[in-house]
C-alpha cells in the first residue's frame, strides 16, 4: 500500500511511476558516488613520483641525463599567437630542446615571420608544408610529418593559440617520464579566464571536467585521452603503432584518438603541477564553442567499448542523479511536512525516499567538495561557490550534447583544418 507521502502525489503521479523514479535515483546517484569517491578523488590525493610536485622540475633539470625533447607546434594561419607562443617556447629551461613549428599552407605571413625568427630564437626552427593531401586530414599529415622529422624521440605538443604556464613547462611534464615503462605524460590544457561572462564560465567547467575525467580515469588504470594543448610521448610509440593510420580520415581525434589506441594502465602518467599547465583563449560565443565541441565529442564513437560503456555510464548516471534527485527530494519533504519525519521512515516506503534523498544530497555535497579541491589544485580554474550549479547546468550539457552528437546526420561535414 502506498504511505502518507506517495499518498499525497497519487492524484497527480501514479505509485508506480514514483516508486520507478525512486529506485532510478537510487542507481544514478549510487554510480555517481562511485566514480566521485573511487576515481575523481586520486586527483585529490595523488603525489608525484619524485616527492613534492614542486619538485618535478628540479628534478629534471638536476637529472644525470635529461633526454632531449622536441617540441612540436602546427600552425595554419596563426602568425598573431605564433608571435606570442614562440619567445615563450624558445625561453623554457631546459638544457636540450628544439621548436619545431609545422607552418601548413599559411597565407597571413606566418612563414615571413619564422624565416626571420629562427635567427632571433635558438631552439626554433620550421617545415613548410605547401600542399593538401587527400588520404590524411591536414593536421594529422602535419603533426605526422613533425614527428617523423623531429630531432629528439620525446615529443610534446601543443596548440599554436596556448600559453606554456611558466618557463618551467617543459621540465614538469618530462620530469614524469622518470621510469623507462612511462610513454605518455598527460598534462592539463585550461583556458583563460576573460569576461566574466556565462560563457566563459560554461567552457572553464566543462573543461575542467573533462580534464577530472581523463586525468583521474588515468590514474585509476583505464587511460583513454589527451589533449593535444598538453601532450608528451615517445616518438618510438608513435611509429611502432602506425601513427594516425587507423582513423587518418577522421576529422579530429589527433590526440584522444591516437591515445585511446596506444595508452594502457603501465605506460601513462598525468602531470599536476600548475607550473606545467597551459592557457588558452576561449571561443568569444556560444557558437563557436558549440561547433568545437561536437567536433571533439563526435570522435568518441571511435573509442575503445570499454572506454565507451564508462564515460556512458558517468554521463548518464550525472543526467539521471539531476533528473530524479530533485524529484525525490521534494516528495520526500512533503511527506515530512505531511506527516513527520518519524512517521515516514517507519514505512518501507518511505525510508527508501529518505535514503534516496539523502544519497542524492551527498552526491551534491561531495561533488562539491572534491570538483572544488582539485579546481584549487588545476590552479582555481572555476569558482568554488558555482560548483553546484554548473553541476546541473553539466548536466543538461551532456543530455543535449548526447542528443546531438547520437542522432543521425544528412550531411557530410567539409573538412577543416581544425
Amino acid at each position: 500500500m502506498p504511505t502518507y507521502s506517495t499518498a499525497v502525489w497519487q492524484p497527480i503521479i501514479p505509485y508506480c511511476v514514483i516508486s520507478i523514479v525512486v529506485v532510478v535515483c537510487l542507481l544514478a546517484v549510487g554510480l555517481q558516488l562511485i566514480y566521485i569517491i573511487g576515481i575523481f578523488s586520486r586527483l585529490v590525493f595523488h603525489t608525484s613520483r619524485n616527492g613534492s610536485e614542486s619538485s618535478d622540475s628540479t628534478a629534471a633539470l638536476t637529472s644525470s641525463l635529461p633526454p632531449p625533447v622536441s617540441i612540436i607546434v602546427c600552425a595554419w594561419n596563426e602568425l598573431e599567437n605564433l608571435q606570442t607562443l614562440l619567445p615563450l617556447l624558445d625561453s623554457q629551461v631546459y638544457p636540450t630542446f628544439e621548436v619545431l613549428v609545422m607552418d601548413d599552407r599559411s597565407t597571413d605571413g606566418s612563414r615571413q615571420f619564422l624565416e626571420q625568427a629562427v635567427g632571433e630564437l635558438p631552439h626554433l626552427r620550421f617545415i613548410r608544408i605547401d600542399r593538401e593531401h587527400e588520404h590524411v586530414t591536414p593536421k594529422k599529415y602535419a603533426l605526422t610529418t613533425g614527428i617523423r622529422n623531429a630531432a629528439h624521440d620525446i615529443i610534446l605538443l601543443t596548440d599554436a593559440d596556448c600559453e606554456p604556464a611558466s618557463e618551467y613547462w617543459l621540465a614538469g611534464m618530462v620530469a614524469q617520464l622518470d621510469e623507462p615503462e612511462k610513454e605518455i605524460v598527460l598534462g592539463f590544457g585550461a583556458y583563460k579566464r576573460e569576461k566574466d561572462g556565462w560563457i566563459n564560465r560554461l567552457i572553464r567547467y566543462e573543461t575542467l571536467f573533462t580534464a577530472i575525467q581523463y586525468l583521474s580515469m588515468a590514474l585509476t588504470g583505464l587511460p583513454y585521452m589527451g589533449v593535444g594543448r598538453n601532450l608528451m610521448y615517445r616518438r618510438q610509440l608513435f611509429l611502432e603503432n602506425k601513427g594516425f593510420y587507423s582513423h587518418i580520415r577522421v576529422l579530429g581525434g589527433d590526440d584522444d584518438l591516437f591515445i585511446n589506441e596506444v595508452a594502457t594502465s603501465r605506460n601513462v602518467a598525468v602531470s599536476l603541477h600548475t607550473t606545467t599547465f597551459t592557457y588558452s583563449k576561449p571561443k568569444a560565443t556560444f557558437a563557436e564553442w558549440w561547433h568545437q565541441k561536437q567536433r571533439h565529442l563526435s570522435v568518441g564513437k571511435y573509442y575503445r567499448t570499454s572506454h565507451k560503456f564508462w564515460l556512458g555510464l558517468l554521463s548518464l548516471s550525472h543526467i539521471l542523479s539531476w533528473l530524479t534527485g530533485p524529484v525525490v527530494g521534494v516528495i520526500t519533504l512533503v511527506g515530512v511536512l505531511d506527516t513527520g519525519f518519524s512517521a515516514l521512515v517507519n514505512q518501507p516506503d518511505g525510508r527508501l525516499l529518505v535514503i534516496a534523498s539523502g544519497l542524492f544530497l551527498l552526491r551534491v555535497l561531495l561533488f562539491w567538495v572534491i570538483v572544488g579541491r582539485i579546481s584549487y589544485r588545476l590552479g582555481h580554474t572555476v569558482n568554488w561557490p558555482t560548483i553546484p550549479v554548473m553541476d546541473l547546468v553539466l548536466a543538461v550539457y551532456y543530455a543535449i550534447m548526447g542528443f546531438v552528437t547520437l542522432r543521425p546526420r544528412s550531411k557530410k561535414r567539409k573538412i577543416t583544418w581544425k
